[in-house]
């Protein structure tokens, strides 16, 4: 896939265990989930995958519950999900999404973020056409053979699977995400470091020093909003 997902996972997950912004954005999200469905993720199985990634990212449990408790409580606040897309400096792209209780706000955020840290806000499709839709499993191991011709003899349609410092990657179409984790516990296989859907770049571009301190200041100031809960881009150097 031309990119190394473990080790970025590594360092996301190292950055954002360090900070309380990453537990409130999850928050939001388990809350949105519970709302869309029942909030007991036995029964609700969106609410069920997005409390498996809060605790991959060490959310602690009381700020999943507290998320939970609200949405039994029948909170109000209704939230939406966005995609904007925008371009960095020499051919980098990002692609955020969203999820927001007020949509009007977060399209002026998303634009002024983009204005003051050198990049352009795009269209709807005039990046994401660039990445692909993966689902992506990240678990310790090394037999990436043994792995590959399981999920196969499962009729999972894996796309890839790969060894990275010893890690397994594996990566799928988005629609047999769940059914290659459900195949992969049934393997025996019960930890994982990640599980998700994500957009990743065809190909990538390599940006001069100074074009990454520039992009690397749109990334952070993108993902640093309280409505962005995701930012995806192809600048390998970064």
């Amino acid at each position: 896939m031309g990119r190394k997902w473990a080790n970025i996972v590594a360092k996301k997950t190292a950055k954002d265990g360090a900070t309380s912004k990453v537990y409130a954005k999850f928050g939001v999200e388990i809350y949105a989930a519970a709302k869309q469905g029942e909030p007991d993720p036995e029964s609700n199985s969106a609410l069920k995958f997005v409390i498996e990634r809060a605790k991959q990212a060490q959310v602690p449990k009381h700020v999943i519950d507290k998320a939970i408790d609200k949405a039994k409580g029948g909170g109000e606040e209704t939230f939406t999900q966005g995609r904007y897309e925008g371009f960095g400096p020499n051919g980098s792209m990002i692609v955020c999404e969203t999820l927001t209780s007020n949509v009007n706000r977060t399209i002026a955020d998303i634009r002024t973020i983009f204005h003051k840290n050198g990049g352009n806000i795009g269209a709807a499709g005039s990046v994401s056409y660039m990445f692909d839709n993966t689902g992506v499993i990240v678990f310790a191991g090394t037999d990436t053979d043994d792995i590959f011709e399981y999920l196969i003899d499962q009729d999972i349609d894996v796309r890839d699977v790969m060894e990275e410092e010893g890690n397994i990657v594996v990566y799928t179409e988005p629609t047999d995400l769940h059914k290659a984790i459900s195949a992969l516990r049934e393997k025996g296989i019960s930890e994982f470091s990640t599980t998700e859907l994500e957009l990743i770049p065809q190909s990538e571009v390599t940006l001069s020093e100074e074009d990454v301190e520039i992009f690397e200041g749109l990334v952070d100031a993108l993902e640093d909003n309280d409505d962005v809960q995701k930012v995806y881009h192809n600048v390998e150097n970064l």
